[in-house]
């Protein structure tokens, strides 16, 4: 069976115009939901320790996918405002949120993303940024509508303790906590679930959110060069194919220091794959964006077809 491309895909590099964008402009310009599609752009970047750089940056990315491509939802990456330093520079960097649904003034990165929904009137997924939580951060997901609410908050539940295959140790564990709630949110007519990163490798989380109702899961990311070349395709397509949803991973690319000064590098390929498991949109290697339309029909019809939830039987 061939599969289908539902999604039109507009390819983003580095900020220059294509053809693909330029038919892009003559589209409905509803930049929410369009005949119950949502046009969504996964930002890509290359993030420091120093949040100031990193919220300069996200707004240009931003600011350039909504001028060219009119996206209803935009994405960051996991981690964007601070990434590398040492523990303290997380710690510094790390901002404590306001309690969910109150309005209050929060941090830099918080207000960047709620001003920043504000003036685009677009719902903004903010990737993670460092939230205080006494002794130890949280890896935390919020989500904005355009009037700047605070619709969704999500605490990484799978931390990153791993060595990869070159040695490289990470130790997530020993600076943030894990969360432990399975969170989704509405976003037009779209029912949209949260995951960040190495949640990835846990197919039941995705299990969960598609029994939530998911339609669409976000999977922002600061992968590793070393486990994204060989596992970062694969996994995605795999949780697509599985929960038959639309997924969005918005990544970091390239170089950053880590607390010893040592150099790592983040994979990006930041993409947006359909509920058959296509990739419909890529970003190339830098900092940029790739925007798709989000058609629930889609789904609907891979769901249809091939009713794989109804025909469990161990989980």
């Amino acid at each position: 069976m061939r599969p289908w491309n539902g999604s039109r895909p507009i390819l983003r590099h580095d900020g220059r115009p294509n053809s693909a964008l330029a038919c892009a402009r003559h589209l409905a310009h509803d930049r929410v939901m369009q005949d119950d599609t949502l046009r969504l752009s996964v930002i890509q970047m290359t993030p420091g320790a120093e949040k100031g750089a990193n919220i300069a940056q996200a707004r240009g990315l931003i600011d350039a996918a909504v001028a060219a491509d009119r996206p209803g939802l935009v994405s960051l990456p996991e981690v964007w405002s601070c990434l590398g330093g040492d523990r303290a520079a997380k710690t510094e960097a790390a901002e404590v949120l306001p309690a969910a649904g109150s309005g209050e003034t929060g941090g830099d990165a918080y207000e960047f993303l709620r001003e920043t929904a504000r003036r685009h009137r677009i719902h903004v997924h903010g990737g993670s940024i460092g939230e205080q939580g006494g002794d130890r951060l949280y890896n935390t997901t919020l989500v904005f509508d355009p009037d700047g609410r605070e619709i969704a908050r999500y605490r990484k539940i799978h931390l990153f303790d791993i060595t990869t295959p070159d040695g490289q140790g990470y130790r997530e564990s020993a600076t943030y906590g894990a969360g432990d709630a399975v969170v989704t949110c509405r976003i037009g007519g779209l029912t949209v679930g949260l995951s960040i990163c190495y949640d990835m490798r846990f197919p039941e989380l995705y299990l969960a959110l598609r029994r939530a109702g998911a339609d669409l899961i976000m999977v922002p990311a600061a992968f590793t060069l070393q486990t994204g070349k060989d596992h970062w395709d694969v996994l995605l397509r795999a949780r697509a194919i599985e929960t038959q949803c639309w997924i969005a991973a918005a990544a970091c690319v390239g170089p950053h220091r880590d607390g010893r000064g040592e150099t790592r590098f983040t994979y990006g390929n930041s993409l947006i794959a359909d509920p058959w498991g296509s990739i419909v949109a890529r970003v190339s290697d830098g900092p940029g964006f790739a925007t798709a339309r989000i058609d629930p029909a889609r789904g609907a019809k891979v769901r249809r077809d091939m009713p794989v939830l109804e025909h469990r039987k161990l989980a």
